[in-house]
């Protein structure tokens, strides 16, 4: 049987892809398609796409030896199986015609269709509507394989597949609909995201936790990082792809895309060199793998922000959410949770500090187009609450979900790897490869 789903599940895509060749062609005569934004949200959607084979040196060189292939592979895989559950209908759950303002009308854009020509997204009208919805596939590529972080060496492969289908389908897309959909209901709730800080970080450190929760410890915990250098090349290549995805989330090549590509880049550079400095602070010596987590938890912290406040805000962002964050981790190491790579306290954590601090500081003079509220900082209170209700609810959403989809996917496929072949390492025992 197991061997039949495979071919029953290619034979799908090849009867898909027969009926709906193409998808349809609109031919708008009042469009507003503008060559510049187009330009920088196609560089942006490349980008975006380089952050996941960044992540996969980045989580590949933290593991044993053993399970470098296999920990690679999981985010690699991810760009294949997220792209054509987005084709088929992750585009329309997440951008469709709205239902209950939780999910998009699955017929909207079946098989990309109504995508191609002159056509365009409401909220980002320059640029044409099959190239958002590329750029949009990259967020959904990434979101899945960040989770991969904590059950790191002790999956099957077969069921971790199954597994980012059914999160894709049922956390992902109801949160992105729910927050960058026109009438999603947290869009009209009046909560900022800018670039995912809820519905990517959030969504994969919640869903990381209850990972880590229901596949408990591994058999033997204490590991020696296989590459050090694939971490800090890795942290290069998310830097470098982040600027795609927060400075292209402003729609264009304009002065918000501006905005975004520096505080991105300084709330990074805070949070490195604060993520070192509290380490010798602790009486530990600098690593470079220290100086590479602070970077990427910078990153996630302004993510929601990155639009929206000031280049000092987002130095004092950066330099909390490291100081957050490597605390959650200290505490994190004294428990029970075997969170391999500790996604909830760089991802969730990072996530929780960027969506409540872009209520502190969200200024309307950064970003007019922010209704909601100036943060805390300017003396409005409106924008930090609704932050505060979103994130529990948000919270309760990606973890709950997450861990019955966990149980569902165990039902099904057995998630965990047997103790003989965690032993073996995942790259012998799942792919027949080695480093």
């Amino acid at each position: 049987m197991k061997k039949i789903i495979p071919f029953l599940v290619l034979s799908i895509i090849a009867v898909l892809c027969f009926i709906f060749p193409n998808g349809n062609i609109l031919d708008i005569k009042d469009t507003k398609i503008d060559t510049g934004d187009t330009a920088w949200l196609l560089v942006s959607t490349a980008l975006v796409l380089l952050m996941t084979p960044g992540l996969a040196f980045f989580y590949g060189g933290m593991v044993r030896k053993k399970n470098v292939i296999s920990t690679m592979l999981q985010s690699f895989v991810s760009m294949g199986i997220v792209t054509i559950i987005w084709v088929v209908v992750g585009f329309s759950l997440a951008f469709g015609n709205d239902i209950g303002g939780i999910i998009g009308d699955p017929r909207t854009f079946f098989m990309m269709k109504d995508t191609l020509g002159l056509a365009s997204w409401s909220l980002m009208p320059t640029v044409p509507l099959i190239l958002f919805a590329m750029f949009q596939l990259k967020f959904a590529v990434i979101t899945p394989a960040l989770i991969t972080g904590a059950f790191a060496e002790r999956i099957k492969f077969n069921a971790y597949l199954l597994f980012i289908t059914l999160f894709v389908i049922f956390i992902y897309a109801p949160l992105a609909h729910s927050t960058w959909h026109p009438q999603g209901i947290l869009f009209n709730y009046g909560v900022l995201d800018f670039a995912g800080g809820t519905v990517v970080h959030m969504s994969a450190g919640w869903a990381a936790l209850a990972a880590a929760l229901f596949f408990k410890k591994r058999n033997s915990a204490d590991h020696t990082p296989a590459r050090i250098s694939y971490v800090i090349l890795g942290t290069g290549l998310l830097w470098f792809g982040w600027f795609g995805f927060n400075a292209g989330s402003a729609g264009g090549a304009n002065v918000l895309a501006a905005t975004a590509l520096a505080t991105t880049t300084t709330a990074s550079a805070a949070a490195a060199i604060t993520w070192i400095f509290f380490d010798i602070l602790r009486g530990k010596k600098p690593t470079a793998v220290g100086a590479c987590i602070g970077a990427v938890v910078g990153l996630v912290a302004i993510t929601p922000a990155a639009g929206f406040v000031t280049i000092t805000s987002s130095l004092i962002i950066g330099f909390v959410a490291a100081i957050v964050s490597n605390l959650v981790v200290i505490w994190r190491s004294k428990t029970n949770i075997d969170d391999t790579l500790d996604v909830f306290p760089c991802h969730g954590v990072g996530g929780m500090v960027g969506m409540l601090l872009t209520g502190v500081f969200a200024s309307q003079n950064v970003n007019p187009a922010n209704t909601t509220g100036n943060g805390l900082f300017y003396g409005e209170t409106k924008l930090f609450v609704v932050h505060l209700v979103a994130l529990v609810g948000v919270s309760l959403f990606a973890f709950v979900g997450s861990f019955l989809l966990l149980k569902i996917t165990d039902l099904i496929i057995p998630l965990r790897v047997s103790a003989e072949d965690e032993l073996a390492g995942l790259d012998v025992s799942q792919h027949d490869e080695e480093l």
